[in-house]
């Protein structure tokens, strides 16, 4: 892994001339340009729109001018793709040490921070395991100059960091990122935190009732984890924000085996605990006001002799039975403890769960929108409010009875999969919701289609975890 970890400040430009960049970046917006930079943009093409750069004739003054767009349309994730297009192009030039002006004058502080998120993540890249040249090269430093609302960009870069660091688990093989790492990073982001993290293992995690958890890791001999993270920094009554992830550290999809082809990319099945752990990773540094426990089971999903197989029937921790239908739709099963158990044990303000669920979310949305579903619609619109303000983009598919009737099994309570070939990531969510209890607020995230892959993002590694929906909950949040 390779990224810029911390900006430089220089509030004086006459400063620029004593150090040695390999590039300076201005920001120009394309409607108020003077005469002789709209003659520059236009003698190499450019019209000055978002992420557009344009080079001095002079090679000798290392200074590039990066579009924005009109002034009268700027938007915070307009900066941090600009941003992007920067880093990006010095990446790919190999420079060393660069120098960006901010572009933020009367904007607020949220732009500036945008634009140190944009410069940090577009920074990312995972180079751990190659022994070749292409691991040699690093930026080393990324220096921000003139009037730049310096404590709102270090808050940028505490979360582009978070997200990197998550991206970093995704982005390791299943050999790697195992329940045992994901167990020992929790109890990282604990100890710098402060916060309470409890590890239950297979035995214990068994003998509590976690029968459906239990079910999908009895075929693996990788020791499994149930992994609870507290952060106390509200008040002792006030209630806690409720993160739960799926940590589904490799799925061959068990007897239900998967075709071979692209299932390498099953590494990424653990995005959504990622998710859970960036926002944990955010808070141990930022340090807000409020109460936030963080719940990942995590196993790999894998078969033989123990494996266990379709038509089975698993008990949940709340005491519902499961028939398994097919064991690849696993995902849900460890869920539903994890779901369950947060329902028994806390009064959360609201519960939010996040998993690389379904296959059926990429076929509706792409690799560009999460889908969203929930049980409380004042609970989404402020989801799309964070949406809106991240650029993380969400969508949100309904969940009817009629869904939830289609989860419902002949010989258990509940079945893991909806009637044939229809609405697979809302049967996915209607399942979950059986796990929820019914007082609670709760919005299931499946980020099958947005945690890895995600396309036209300048500050997102191509055919990489991308770390996507983590500042969407911080904004949530308020962190």
């Amino acid at each position: 892994m390779a990224y810029i970890k911390e900006l430089k400040f220089l509030k004086n430009h006459k400063d620029l001339v004593d150090e040695n960049y390999s590039m300076v970046a201005v920001p120009t917006f394309s409607d108020t340009m003077d005469k002789e930079l709209d003659q520059l943009f236009k003698s190499q093409n450019k019209t000055g729109k978002v992420g557009e750069l344009v080079f001095e004739i002079d090679n000798d003054s290392r200074v590039v001018y990066y579009g924005l767009g009109s002034s009268s349309e700027k938007t915070p994730e307009n900066f941090r793709r600009a941003a992007g297009e920067i880093v990006g192009y010095a990446l790919a030039h190999k420079y060393k040490d660069i120098a960006v002006e901010c572009p933020v004058s009367d904007e607020g502080e949220y732009f500036c921070q945008a634009f140190a998120e944009g410069l940090i993540l577009s920074s990312y890249r995972f180079l751990d395991y190659f022994t070749d040249e292409r691991g040699d090269y690093h930026l080393n430093s990324i220096t921000m100059v003139g009037a730049c609302k310096e404590e709102a960009a270090k808050k940028g870069v505490i979360i582009g960091s978070a997200v990197c660091d998550s991206r970093d688990l995704g982005n390791h093989p299943g050999n790697v990122t195992t329940p045992t790492r994901l167990a020992e990073f929790a109890t990282e982001v604990g100890k710098k935190g402060n916060m309470k993290v409890t590890i239950f293992d297979r035995e214990e995690f068994t003998e509590m009732g976690m029968g459906s958890f239990a079910g999908v890791a009895q075929g693996t001999n990788e020791p499994p984890k149930f992994i609870i993270m507290e952060y106390s920094g509200g008040k002792k009554d006030e209630k806690p924000i409720m993160l739960v992830g799926k940590g589904l550290t490799f799925d061959t999809g068990g007897v239900s085996l998967k075709p071979g082809l692209n299932m390498d990319q099953m590494k990424f099945d653990m995005c959504g605990s990622a998710v859970v752990f960036g926002v944990m990773n955010a808070i141990a540094e930022l340090k807000p006001n409020m109460n936030v426990v963080a719940i990942v089971p995590s196993t790999h999903n894998m078969l033989g002799g123990s494996a266990y197989r379709p038509g089975d029937i698993l008990t949940a921790y709340n005491g519902k039975t499961i028939e398994v239908l097919n064991t690849d739709a696993e995902g849900r099963l460890i869920l539903a403890d994890a779901l369950a158990y947060a329902s028994k044990h806390y009064d959360p303000e609201y519960m939010l769960d996040f998993a690389t669920l379904t296959g059926a979310v990429v076929v509706t949305l792409g690799h560009i929108a999460t889908g969203l579903m929930s049980n409380n619609e004042s609970l989404v619109e402020n989801i799309k409010v964070s949406s809106d303000n991240t650029g993380e983009h969400v969508w949100q598919l309904p969940l009817w009875d009629e869904y939830c009737d289609q989860v419902k099994s002949e010989v258990a309570d509940v079945k893991n999969l909806g009637s044939p070939g229809q609405a697979g990531t809302i049967a996915g969510a209607a399942f979950l919701k059986a796990f929820v209890r019914e007082d609670i607020p709760w919005a299931h995230f499946d980020v099958a289609g947005t945690s890895y892959h995600v396309e036209n993002r300048s500050y997102i590694q191509k055919n990489s975890a991308s770390g996507q929906v983590i500042r969407l909950v911080l904004d949530l949040i308020g962190a």
